[in-house]
């Protein structure tokens, strides 16, 4: 039995991308599987949830019942790929929680393979956030993500010698079109005929890299 894949796209910077990148796999996991399930834990809108509302639940880790509550449902290897967007001001508590209870060999024990998608920034606070999680998170399971819309220019030597996602920046034009929330990622792959165009060719190559990414971590056994 293949594992079941959880995604986990986290920085203790707001303002990176991060609920995007969480749209865009959410949106690649359901095309690919038929079935995704969201978390969305963030304090400013627009969210996950309202991008999303049908495969996203809201989540929290401000006490010790809704901790467990989100942990439960993540280290259940049932083929379901889970998302799990991480807003900014839980970050410490999160992973501080993970560390405490073994997240990590407990999901490989129950046959899940999380990867921690670490969107990168240039900042101090990033870099030590990067170092954290470098001593807590086995090499193959964390990822870089290179949003070119916020580093302008190379990666931290430290994160570029991982794995790295790289995301790149769109046209000011079309970022704002694909932020409004009735916009699908899936749907104007469907819908739009010129295959040329940027943002479709963006799309893919996310999508493509996504797959990449996907096919490595379900290929994990426990």
């Amino acid at each position: 039995m293949s594992a079941t894949p959880v995604y986990i796209i986290c920085s203790p910077r707001p303002l990176v991308g991060k609920t995007l990148i969480a749209r865009l796999l959410s949106e690649f996991l359901l095309l690919k599987n038929g079935s995704v399930i969201s978390f969305d834990i963030n304090l400013k809108e627009p969210s996950l949830l309202e991008y999303l509302p049908r495969t996203t639940e809201t989540a929290d880790v401000i006490d010790t019942f809704g901790k467990m509550q989100l942990m439960d449902r993540l280290i259940v290897n049932d083929s379901v790929a889970k998302v799990l967007d991480l807003g900014f001001h839980a970050f410490d508590e999160f992973f501080k929680m993970t560390d405490e209870i073994g997240f990590m060999k407990e999901a490989v024990r129950r046959g899940v393979a999380p990867a921690i998608l670490f969107v990168a920034d240039t900042d101090r606070a990033s870099a030590a956030a990067y170092g954290m999680l470098k001593q807590q998170i086995p090499a193959n399971a964390l990822i870089a993500v290179d949003n070119e819309h916020v580093v302008r220019g190379e990666l931290p030597a430290a994160m570029e010698r991982g794995r790295v996602i790289r995301i790149s920046a769109l046209p000011v034009f079309l970022k704002t079109y694909i932020d409004r929330l009735t916009f699908s990622f899936t749907t104007y792959l469907r819908n739009e005929k010129d295959s040329s165009t940027e943002l479709h060719q963006w799309i893919r190559r996310n999508y493509t890299s996504f797959r990449e990414l996907d096919l490595s971590l379900m290929l994990q056994r426990s």
